[in-house]
Formats: structure tokens, C-alpha cells, sequence
């Protein structure tokens, strides 16, 4: 029933890309098979996922042959002096290895055998095409929403202290070395997911299993749910609303120095120096390109999924787990790509997802149901407040800003003290009775 959902909202996000005259997911997928993929880093870490089914000797085979069949691409490519523009040079080989262990599946296994190495597959490829499909919700959200409310969201921000003004100074003044840094930090987030999934999966092989609850779930939930608010909430960022868009980082990054400006669009060049001056928000009208992917933050809703879930491994994936959230955080608002309460409202949204997906394990008792509510209430609150009441959030600081803070730790302390409850408890070791000393 999953599947047969999953292709059907593909073959929909198809048909609308097509309505645009691009590309969907499905046609940029399949183009995969043999052109340069956008990602081969992030093929890589789906085949990994794949391959958490399989015993070692098998898993090598498999890497050994995703890395040959790049070779002969690559040297393919050569010959025909075929130049690659976009995209990466290598990952085709491991869609492969992915496609073969489908293959693999119906024709050389049976019974629970294949129904494991199936899951591995869909594990593998889910990751795939929710990168992809995520690409055509943003083209979406450009084409269907032409106007945006980001005056609402800056205006609403100055109860959080404007915080991407400043973080955007802070990252603008670290230069290359930082800017490069936290570049790919917010690229490879989903590449960091992988790492800690895979710790999490490292018994599936074992025990011809899949544990009850992992990162990959949440992480994918997130990617569907997500873009739906966007179509609600249609923001762009204070870079491209309050700046020249993605021109500001031409002088530090490679990538930015053939994009366009977007100043025309923009309400005046004042992201990083100026704040925006307390007004009247309205909606205002943006370009056809410019994804509105700013509410709520996905990228911190991510990078706290990364978080929670490294908290039970050692101490190298916990380390791992705070940095790329703390520079997860430092990048979304200093790369002017969202604003501070587009952050509050991911952590909200995300722990809110986290607690549904664990309470529907546990079969839906009062607790996970109270925390659900809970969460998707302040969820639809902040949302209320950010479009109906931005002014007297800028007009009230010391009293707004608080009370959305305080509601985002409700929600923090409300999961923390629930989900500990639902671990279960060790049990007491037996006390032995003493035995008497001999005469």
C-alpha cells in the first residue's frame, strides 16, 4: 500500500512538472541510469542503505561492482569526449547495485529472504526519490505561488531579534575558509542522516529484521509533509526578499558566481547590514525561480532528527550529531535562507513527527496522543501568529519573544519527559541470598 501510494504522489508530481515544461522525478531518476547524476554522494549513501540487508562478503561484491561500473563510464565518457557540466562524475554504479539487488529479489530469493532484501531496496531508493521529488515540490512552489510573505515574517522575526542580520555579518566576515565549511555541512545533511541511520541498521543483517523506529523514517517523513506548508506559507528568505539573492556569496563561493541578482524582486539591498524597519507587512510578488522553501525550516528540521537519534550511539556519532546541528543551525541563518522563527517552527514541526511516528508504534496510547496534539497545536500557533499578528510581535518583543520560546520548549520538554517514560527499564539484578560460612 506504501509503494503503490508512493508511485501514485510521484506520478503526480510528474504530470505537474510536465504541466511546466520540466522534467519530474520520475524522468530525472531514470535519466540517472546512464547521465550524470546530480548527487553521486548521496546514490552512494542510498545503495549503503541497501546493502544493510546483506552479509559483509556480499556487501564488498556490491561496492566493488558500483565502483567498477563507474570506472567504465567514466572511461566511456573519456573516450567520447563526453564533458559533464552538471552534476557529479560517478554514482551511476551504485543506482546499479540498487536496481540489481531488485533484480536479485524476485529471481534468486524466496520467502522472508526476499521480502528483507526487497525492504533494503525501497530503503535505498525511498532515499533517492525524496531527494528528487523534493526538487519538483520547489519547482512547484515557485510557479503556483507568486506572491510571498516574507514582510510578514521579518516583521514577526524582530520579537526573535532579527538573528539572520546578524549570523549573515558573522558568516560574510569568516570569508571562504567559513562560508565553505558551512556550505558543506548544509549540503551533505542528508549524507550525515545516512551515517547515523547505518549505525542504527547495523543488525538488520543479524537479525533479518528492521528495528521498530529509525532516523530514515522521520527523515523521510519530513520531505513529504514539509512541502505542504510551503504551498501554506510561502517564504523565499531574507537573502533573496531583503538582499540581492544568491549574487551576495559570488566574491566566496564558486558554485554562486554565475547566479543572478534578485534585487529587483527584493524590498530594498538590506540582508546583512540593515535590519527591515518596523511596518505594515503585505504580500509581495517574487520571481518564477526562487523556491518558497522557507516555512518551516526542513534543513533544522533534519539536522534535530540527525541530533535525536545520535544521542544512543558512542561518543564519535554523538559528537557528529551536535556539531552538524549546531552548524546546521549557523548556515540556514547566515546563509540568509531563513529566518529565526522559521527555525522555532522546525523544531516544532519536527518533534511533533518524531512523536507521532514513535506513538504509532506504541499503538496510539494517551501520552503519544497528548504529545502529538500538543506539538501540532503549537505547530499551527506559531503559523497564526507569524501571518495574523507580525506587528505586535515587532511592537511587543519582550513579551512575544518569550511566548514563542516558552512554547517551543513546551514541546522540547514535553518529548524529552514522554519518550524517556516509553524506554524501557532494565531489570534489577538479582540479589543472591548469602549463604552461610561453613564451620
Amino acid at each position: 500500500m506504501v509503494g503503490v501510494a508512493a508511485l501514485g504522489f510521484m506520478i503526480a508530481l510528474e504530470i505537474a512538472a510536465r504541466h511546466y515544461g520540466l522534467p519530474g522525478p520520475i524522468t530525472n531518476q531514470v535519466r540517472e541510469v546512464v547521465f550524470a547524476p546530480k548527487s553521486g554522494g548521496l546514490l552512494y549513501a542510498s545503495m549503503a542503505l541497501t546493502l544493510v540487508v546483506l552479509p559483509w562478503r556480499q556487501r564488498f561484491v556490491a561496492v566493488g561492482a558500483a565502483v567498477g561500473i563507474d570506472a567504465v563510464i567514466w572511461l566511456v565518457r573519456w573516450a567520447a569526449d563526453i564533458r559533464i557540466t552538471d552534476g557529479h562524475p560517478f554514482g551511476n554504479g551504485a543506482l546499479w547495485v540498487i536496481l540489481g539487488c531488485a533484480v536479485m529479489a524476485f529471481t534468486r530469493r524466496t520467502g522472508q529472504d526476499r521480502v528483507l532484501l526487497l525492504k533494503g531496496v525501497g530503503l535505498g531508493l525511498l532515499l533517492v526519490v525524496g531527494r528528487k521529488t523534493g526538487d519538483t515540490w520547489l519547482l512547484i512552489t515557485s510557479k503556483t505561488r507568486p506572491t510571498v510573505l516574507d514582510q510578514y515574517m521579518a516583521t514577526a522575526d524582530h520579537a526573535l531579534g532579527n538573528l539572520s542580520w546578524p549570523m549573515g555579518r558573522l558568516v560574510t566576515a569568516s570569508g571562504p575558509f567559513g562560508f565553505g565549511l558551512l556550505d558543506f555541512v548544509y549540503g551533505q545533511l542528508a549524507v550525515a542522516a545516512v551515517v547515523v541511520a547505518l549505525y542504527q541498521l547495523r543488525n538488520v543483517a543479524t537479525e533479518r529484521r528492521f528495528p521498530g523506529h529509525h532516523l530514515v523514517r522521520t527523515f523521510l517523513v519530513i520531505g513529504l509533509l514539509g512541502p505542504a506548508v510551503y504551498m501554506i506559507f510561502p517564504v523565499v528568505g531574507p537573502v533573496f526578499a531583503f538582499g540581492d539573492g544568491a549574487e551576495h556569496w559570488a566574491s566566496v563561493s564558486v558554485w554562486a558566481q554565475d547566479a543572478p541578482s534578485s534585487v529587483q524582486w527584493a524590498v530594498g539591498d538590506l540582508w546583512p547590514r540593515t535590519p527591515p524597519p518596523i511596518g505594515a507587512p503585505q504580500p509581495m510578488g517574487f520571481d518564477g525561480i526562487t523556491p518558497r522553501n522557507c516555512m518551516p525550516s526542513l534543513h533544522t528540521a533534519w539536522a534535530v532528527t540527525i541530533f535525536i537519534h545520535s544521542r544512543k550511539g558512542p561518543r564519535l556519532i554523538r559528537f557528529a550529531g551536535a556539531f552538524w546541528l549546531i552548524a546546521t543551525l549557523t548556515a540556514t541563518l547566515g546563509f540568509g535562507y531563513h529566518y529565526g522563527a522559521d527555525l522555532v517552527a522546525g523544531v516544532v514541526f519536527v518533534l511533533t513527527i518524531e512523536a507521532a511516528l514513535r506513538a504509532y508504534d506504541r499503538g496510539w496510547d494517551r501520552s503519544g496522543l497528548r504529545l502529538a496534539a500538543h506539538g501540532a497545536t503549537v505547530f499551527a500557533g506559531l503559523l497564526v501568529a507569524y501571518r495574523f499578528l507580525p506587528s505586535e510581535m515587532a511592537r511587543y518583543p519582550w513579551i512575544y519573544g518569550p511566548l514563542v520560546l516558552l512554547a517551543m520548549t513546551s514541546v522540547i520538554y514535553g518529548y524529552v519527559r514522554t519518550t524517556t517514560a516509553w524506554e524501557p527499564k532494565p531489570a534489577p539484578t538479582p540479589q543472591l541470598d548469602p549463604q552461610p560460612e561453613p564451620a
